[in-house]
């Protein structure tokens, strides 16, 4: 994934449409040509660890994930200071670590999936890790994400746009193991917009996930 476009870095991303190998769907237009990563890469200062980190294997009912060492994905200034904000982002960064962990595993029904994503996200996800089996495809390395900004629309609806730099991410064979760190003519940099609607059980699921690689909202 020279960088890791990690099959298109969303789970969402047309997935049907090429691999780019490393987070998370949702209609990248550069789909057709990359092979990057879908989520993860380390950038600068302030990289902090995912906030749903310890929040997962506390909270009851919230799926643990843990990534394996060589995988990192860090969240730069994720926090906002409002606590109804600050919740969003923890389950986008839950989210975003979720599909990564099941593209590290393999397993389209990892309980991540179905717990953070919902509707057509939910689907998209399953097929964008299906995408990374059928190309026997995983990847190794750091994903930044960096500048998030929240929109609430009522109490139980909202919308997180962010950033990703996948500089330091690559594709891996799954099966020799082999990382691909050959240069690449795709932006490393990624601009999300994503749709989540809060469940009845105080979770921000997302329910629509759209991604633009090279966008110079994330490059400048």
């Amino acid at each position: 994934m020279t960088r890791r476009s990690r099959l298109l870095t969303t789970a969402a991303a047309g997935v049907a449409a090429a691999l780019l190998l490393a987070g998370c769907g949702g209609g990248d237009d550069d789909n057709a040509k990359s092979k990057d990563k879908i989520a993860g890469a380390d950038t600068g200062a302030s990289a902090s660890a995912s906030p749903s980190a310890s929040a997962s294997a506390a909270e009851s009912g919230r799926p643990k994930i843990t990534l394996p060492s060589d995988v990192t994905d860090n969240y730069a200034d994720w926090k906002t200071g409002d606590a109804t904000k600050d919740a969003v982002l923890a389950d986008t960064a839950a989210r975003i670590d979720a599909t990564n962990d099941a593209i590290l595993r393999g397993d389209t029904g990892a309980p991540g999936l179905s717990f953070y994503y919902r509707d057509k996200a939910l689907s998209d996800a399953v097929a964008w890790v299906q995408a990374y089996l059928d190309a026997n495809m995983s990847f190794t390395g750091a994903t930044r994400y960096y500048a998030p900004k929240v929109t609430m629309s009522g109490k139980a609806t909202a919308s997180v746009v962010y950033c990703s730099d996948e500089s330091k991410g690559f594709n891996k064979n799954r099966k020799t193991g082999k990382v691909d760190k050959s240069s690449s003519d795709q932006s490393p940099y990624v601009l999300y917009n994503t749709r989540l609607e809060k469940n009845d059980k105080g979770v921000w699921q997302t329910s629509n996930l759209i991604s633009k690689r090279g966008d110079k909202t994330c490059s400048a």
